[in-house]
């Protein structure tokens, strides 16, 4: 529905740029006529005159936009341009000749009722008429470059407008399958979390519920958005992280390094709580003795970084998973240039970390 009426708006607008130019330009080419006849026979001016240029810009207008009914009738905008030359030749000598001869008919009418007044009025000649008519389809022609200049200008703005909506449309509807697929993702891997506990410490299981009922909460309210602060993911991943901590106790250490200068920035939801759900599941978990995982958000040279570092060995698991698919495909969509994911291996850690560019952000 709103699309439509997009494109009746953009129609009316479209034909009220035509009218406009229309008025425009043959009223300013009636007021160059006459001047240049003013200033070349200033005994010409007379009541005859201005009646003669005011039917010339009348027919002008009526004459060329029926030109322009017919172009559009017959297809004409959609014909290549080596048969519409010869056809835009065609019309323009037939509507000078038409400009013409209604001209004629006008200046005949005035010179029968100047003749029944008994005043002398000069009649039209051959020469006068071929040349009129002449220098009326040169105007027919730069009539028709401007129009169909301005219709292949409006078609290709147009079509640009229709391609980026497209794009548009599809992007934000692949942004939300994919922020469809994260609550899922998450809850299932909370849930496991918990059902470890469940026979081994009740009470802990109990608390571990209640952090998850307000971790749902925050996935909710972030999970509507398409970006949101560092701050904002900072607090559903300690949440998580909480969480976490109660299954795995003293295997878990979990170490902040941020700067509090980038509390502000904007970043796509979830994108650090599945860094470090990452982390966990495919590097503290596999280990027997734990592990740490560090969380990082500083300054670098083009904008900022968010890194997250866990103990283990890089895998098949946590480089081709969900959430890091995830990750790459949002931030592909969202930033394309200004955002590159990278995940390795230096030393003894798994290294995630998201360059922003500040171009993108």
């Amino acid at each position: 529905m709103a699309f439509t009426i997009k494109i009746r708006f953009e129609v009316m607008k479209a034909r009220g740029v035509y009218w406009i130019a229309q008025l425009i330009g043959w009223m300013a080419y009636g007021s160059l006529l006459l001047f240049a006849i003013i200033s070349r026979e200033p005994e010409k001016i007379d009541g005859t005159l201005f009646i003669n240029i005011l039917g010339l810009i009348s027919f002008g207008i009526l004459i060329t936009h029926f030109k322009r009914w017919l172009m559009l009738r017959l297809g004409w905008l959609d014909i290549k341009l080596i048969k519409l030359v010869p056809r835009l030749l065609l019309i323009s000598i037939i509507s000078a000749l038409l400009i013409n001869s209604c001209l004629y008919l006008l200046d005949s009418i005035i010179e029968l009722l100047y003749t029944v007044n008994d005043v002398n009025s000069e009649g039209w000649s051959l020469v006068a008429f071929l040349i009129s008519t002449m220098s009326l389809g040169i105007l027919m022609l730069f009539w028709n470059a401007i129009y169909f200049t301005f219709h292949l200008f409006q078609k290709s703005r147009n079509q640009e407008i229709s391609n980026i909506e497209l794009t548009s449309t599809n992007r934000e509807s692949e942004l939300k399958n994919l922020r469809s697929q994260l609550n899922p993702h998450f809850l299932f891997n909370s849930l496991n979390s918990i059902r470890a506990l469940v026979d081994l410490d009740p009470a802990k299981a109990k608390i571990s519920i209640t952090t998850l009922s307000n971790l749902l909460r925050q996935s909710l309210i972030l999970g509507k958005e398409n970006i949101v602060s560092i701050e904002q993911e900072l607090d559903i991943s300690k949440s998580y992280l909480d969480l976490e901590k109660i299954r795995f106790e003293e295997r878990l250490e979990v170490i902040w390094e941020i700067d509090d200068r980038l509390l502000l920035n904007k970043i796509p939801p979830f994108s650090i709580q599945m860094m470090v759900e990452n982390a966990v599941k495919h590097g503290i978990s596999a280990l027997k003795e734990g592990g740490v995982v560090i969380v990082k958000i500083a300054r670098i040279e083009e904008g900022f970084c968010i890194q997250v570092s866990n103990s283990g060995e890089l895998g098949g698991g946590n480089s081709n998973g969900v959430g890091v698919q995830n990750i790459q495909k949002r931030l592909q969509l969202q930033y394309g240039e200004f955002a590159e994911f990278n995940l390795s291996q230096e030393g003894k850690l798994v290294v995630a970390i998201i360059n922003f560019k500040n171009e993108g952000v």
